[in-house]
């Protein structure tokens, strides 16, 4: 990493992002709703249509089907549009769109047609905002050809990734955890770039492997402590894409210490943990002193009381637990 390091939050990070790119390359702009002068519910884009005026901050009608459709037709013609979809449980309105539109587009046209787009969403539980504005969907798009699929853990790889997201070809789904947006960590002054499908080893280990993603990468770094203090040694990997995904990276690191855990705050059924699971059970299987342990959230609606919905979203104790026993018995 550059010498030059500064502390900045995620959104200050997803903020600095959108607005070097935006300096850079005039076609970038960013549309949804609330964007330009409430600068988004969560505030992170605060600042931004002050600088770039309402034409490259554009405020939507509520309309999520209508603004990606507009998204993906204007990144057809040469703009960059990023879509701004306030709380990821409204992606169930654009998904014509993603789906059937902007994924199939290249493909449908032998090449002759790209679709440059971001569109930025958020996951997460634990706000109290109730079932139809906490649910972690990312595994929907992940299912999906032709569209690549981010999930930042750091401050630092949400700016690196976003921007690479903003360059690209492609059209990307960026998910930010709206409980990770006061997060401190380093980030550069100096430009740089994350390319997509590159895991990262966010602490080295022997022991067991717990891959995790986006806020539960924080749960597992958090698990791993308590493990050590109990003489077990946690490599925690996060893999930053679901699609592309550094398949290579979570097989190796479980073909060294034998043993996996996979956490993700999605939900565990037909999800996020059960597709990395199946690549380091194939991948390590004759290494593995275990089965691989799948963690993520209850199979529920997301509760609005507090302690019902802290207990559908994985937890330090609940991945420390894990992974304690899984050594004991491996």
């Amino acid at each position: 990493m550059p010498e030059a390091v500064r502390e900045l939050t995620f959104a200050q990070a997803v903020r600095e992002a959108l607005a070097e790119e935006m300096r850079r390359d005039e076609r970038v702009c960013i549309l949804g709703e609330d964007v330009a002068e409430a600068g988004t519910p969560f505030k992170v884009l605060s600042g931004l249509v002050e600088e770039f005026g309402k034409e490259r901050v554009l405020d939507t009608p509520i309309s999520e089907a209508g603004f990606t459709g507009l998204a993906v037709g204007a990144a057809m013609t040469g703009i960059r549009p990023v879509v701004d979809i306030m709380f990821g449980d409204f992606i169930t309105l654009t998904m014509d769109q993603m789906v059937n539109q902007a994924a199939k587009v290249h493909y449908m046209s032998g090449g002759k047609w790209k679709v440059p787009m971001v569109m930025r969403t958020t996951l997460g539980a634990t706000r109290r905002s109730a079932a139809q504005h906490s649910q972690s969907l990312h595994a929907w798009f992940s299912h999906v050809p032709g569209l690549k699929v981010i999930l930042p853990s750091t401050p630092y790889d949400a700016k690196g990734l976003l921007k690479t997201a903003i360059r690209d070809e492609n059209p990307c789904v960026f998910f930010e955890d709206k409980m990770m947006y006061k997060l401190r960590g380093p980030v550069p002054e100096e430009e740089y770039t994350i390319p997509l499908g590159k895991a990262d080893v966010k602490r080295a280990g022997r022991d067991i492997t717990i891959v995790a993603t986006s806020s539960m990468v924080q749960v597992a770094l958090g698990a791993a402590t308590l493990l050590e203090e109990s003489g077990i040694s946690a490599e925690v990997i996060d893999p930053r894409t679901t699609w592309p995904l550094d398949e290579k990276t979570l097989i190796e690191s479980a073909k060294k210490t034998s043993r996996a855990i996979v956490v993700d705050e999605g939900y565990v059924r037909y999800g996020v943990t059960a597709e990395i699971a199946a690549v380091i059970s194939a991948g390590a299987f004759y290494n593995l002193d275990a089965p691989v342990k799948r963690i993520g959230a209850m199979h529920v609606p997301i509760p609005f009381s507090p302690p019902l919905e802290d207990l559908t979203v994985p937890t330090e104790n609940v991945v420390f637990e894990a992974a304690r026993e899984l050594c004991a018995h491996a």
